[in-house]
């Protein structure tokens, strides 16, 4: 059972195993907590047998085991070195304290040394609300879902997976396969796999910069006045002024238009039709999460170099890339870039070192444009350091100066 820490449901399990003639464990994962433990246990029980083991202890700590295994106490009060190696027929009660504390192998561990003969044993998992994260929640709750299930060791780990994740392939979080095959070979396999893989892998960049005359479109925010871009809501719309700046923070910190679709029904839930100027503020946080998204990290006007002197919007995209636009316009009408959107890539993103500019509106010519293109068939024996390779490298370095924009 995974339950909240509660000093009730420890003493009618520990009641419950006594008077059956059985032993408990009671677990903890720091070893400064045991002792308070004690006297929790000796609060409740004060005829209880308490024996400790701990990792501090040594040699001690084993013998004490066995002194617990001989039927001389009641509880044995230990850290998780008791996780593996420790069969005891009598033992068919435990409790794990602090269990948000503990990854999901250990808490399947412990719950593995109960229920070791023909009579019902009981897990408890005692957690603390206040110290319970996002990922602890999950372990806990996958616990719960499997508690109950033999041989569910398998359905246990992919759980875990799904938490935790798959880790590194080089790096210190999980060790990959790069020694067995060489690393330059496997870099090469990697990087071929991860191509054959990867679709629009436009990198999103954390805030959008708008500078338009008007300050139309900007979220900045100001001093609080009638003036300022800040997304704010009426005060008549949402009265209470802590509710009303915990809602405007969570607008302005959403993700993506989702979240924002999600937060607007929630308001007209809770307070009512949303008022026409929060909607129209709400355009505004809906294009900025597109344009992050999107990798769009500046938007701003221009005056065209012709002779009519008309102003002209730039959008600036780090990320971009020549390979990425290909893509796109080969998923838009007619298979070609919209009319009116120009795209201009510089010289270090193409192998001749030129200026790339297509125009909205015209299929792209391939022929002029000398870049290896996912689709390309590059030699295995000869695949090293391309344009591609520079290109992301350039790119990662124009979303690092992106930050620095006012």
């Amino acid at each position: 059972a995974v339950e909240e820490f509660n000093e009730d449901v420890v003493y009618e399990a520990i009641r419950r195993e006594r008077e059956r003639g059985g032993q408990c464990y009671y677990v903890l994962p720091r070893i400064a907590d045991l002792e308070e433990a004690e006297t929790m246990l000796t609060k409740l029980f004060p005829d209880i047998r308490i024996i400790m083991a701990h990792g501090r202890m040594g040699r001690g700590a084993e013998e004490n085991v066995e002194k617990f295994a001989e039927g001389d106490y009641d509880v044995l009060l230990a850290t998780t070195v008791i996780e593996n190696g420790v069969d005891i027929p009598t033992v068919n009660t435990i409790f794990v304290q602090n269990a948000q504390s503990l990854g999901m192998s250990t808490l399947y561990q412990l719950k593995g040394r109960v229920g070791r003969s023909n009579v019902q044993a009981y897990a408890y998992f005692l957690h603390r609300p206040e110290a319970i994260t996002e990922q602890s929640a999950m372990r806990l709750q996958a616990m719960a879902d499997f508690s109950s299930e033999l041989g569910s060791g398998f359905d246990v780990a992919n759980r875990d997976l799904e938490i935790r994740g798959a880790g590194s392939l080089l790096g210190t979080e999980q060790s990959g396969m790069a020694a067995k095959v060489g690393f330059d070979l496997y870099m090469r396999m990697l990087k071929k796999s991860v191509r054959q893989l990867r679709g629009l892998d436009l990198p999103a960049v954390p805030r959008t910069n708008v500078i338009l005359p008007e300050g139309e479109g900007s979220i900045e925010v100001g001093d609080g006045s009638s003036s300022s871009n800040a997304f704010q809501i009426n005060k008549s719309y949402i009265k209470d002024p802590t509710e009303r700046l915990k809602e405007e923070s969570a607008a302005r910190l959403a993700e993506s238009t989702s979240q924002l679709v999600e937060l607007t029904n929630q308001w007209k839930d809770t307070y009512g039709s949303v008022p026409p100027k929060v909607q129209k503020q709400l355009k505004t946080l809906h294009l900025h999460a597109c344009t992050r998204i999107l990798g769009i990290d500046l938007v701003g006007m221009t005056t065209s170099i012709d002779a009519e002197g008309t102003k002209e919007c730039i959008l600036r995209s780090p990320g971009l890339r020549l390979r990425h636009w290909i893509e796109i316009s080969k998923s838009l009408p007619r298979g070609a870039p919209t009319k009116g959107l120009d795209v201009i890539f510089p010289s270090r993103f193409n192998e001749n070192q030129g200026e790339v500019e297509i125009r909205g509106g015209k299929k792209i010519d391939m022929s002029t444009i000398l870049v290896r293109t996912v689709e390309e068939n590059v030699g295995e024996e000869e695949e090293e350091w391309d344009a591609l390779d520079q290109e992301e490298h350039e790119s990662m370095k124009e979303i690092s100066s992106a930050l620095n924009v006012k």
